[in-house]
């Protein structure tokens, strides 16, 4: 088997200029996407109405993120002609 001898990697100017650049962009978005969370969570305080029960900012959580997924639940009827309004012939 034959070995070679370990590529040289050169770390040129141009190259750290670039990362700089890069890692710059990337917390820029990082900051705006967490500024975008905190301006959203603000305004489900309002929603919710600022010191909600537990209970309700669950429910008004779990409203949010079925809206925000575009999940829209229906109730399953209780009664037998409720099951059968549905039903054409």
């Amino acid at each position: 088997m034959l070995r070679r001898k370990p590529t040289r990697i050169e770390l040129k100017i141009d190259d750290c200029e670039e990362f700089e650049s890069i890692k710059k962009e990337l917390e820029a978005r990082k900051r705006q996407r967490e500024e975008a969370e905190s301006g959203s969570s603000e305004f489900t305080d309002i929603i919710v109405g600022g010191g909600a029960s537990a209970s309700t900012s669950a429910s008004n959580r779990a409203e949010l993120i079925n809206e925000r997924i575009g999940f829209k639940p229906h109730p399953k009827p209780n009664t037998l002609p409720g099951l059968f309004n549905s039903l054409q012939f």
